[in-house]
């Protein structure tokens, strides 16, 4: 398990745009991890007045970070590399994502060769599938504030 302290080793995502809260478990090839969603959160305020939703973007942010944090955890990772998202495939939204709700990411390695590779990845909230895809990512060579190594 890690906490949000070693998520922010992993991960140059800040607030308001850090989107993982816990990683229950991690292995080279598998991922699970969480985002409590709260009211707090500064989207609900336009996204929508009334009828909050936690926007479908976002929800993908989220599964792209949690699957973020297996990519920088194995052994081959180096402190410094970023993970950039290339594509996406098959992304499919089953239900909204509201205040209260605890979204569980599982994100599984497809392919990494090099520095490119495809994950995919599942939300749930309380068990049911809210989202899913593909992601294509590219493992970068640049440490964070622009310098190369």
């Amino acid at each position: 398990m890690k906490d949000i302290h070693e998520i922010m080793q992993h991960l140059p995502h800040r607030y308001p745009f850090l989107l993982v809260d816990r990683v229950l478990e991690v292995t080279e090839n598998r991922v699970v991890g969480l985002k409590n969603v709260t009211i707090n959160e500064p989207f609900f305020q336009g996204h929508f007045p009334g009828e909050p939703i936690m926007p479908g973007v976002l929800v993908l942010e989220s599964m792209g970070q949690v699957a973020g944090m297996m990519i920088a955890s194995r052994p081959e990772a180096q402190a410094g590399q970023l993970i950039i998202l290339t594509g996406l495939e098959d992304v499919k939204f089953r239900r909204p994502v509201r205040p209260g709700d605890q979204l569980v990411t599982e994100a599984e390695m497809l392919r990494l060769r090099g520095r490119m590779g495809k994950v995919r990845a599942v939300a749930r909230v309380e068990g049911e599938l809210v989202a899913e895809g593909t992601f294509g990512f590219l493992v970068t060579e640049t440490l964070r504030g622009g310098e190369k190594k």
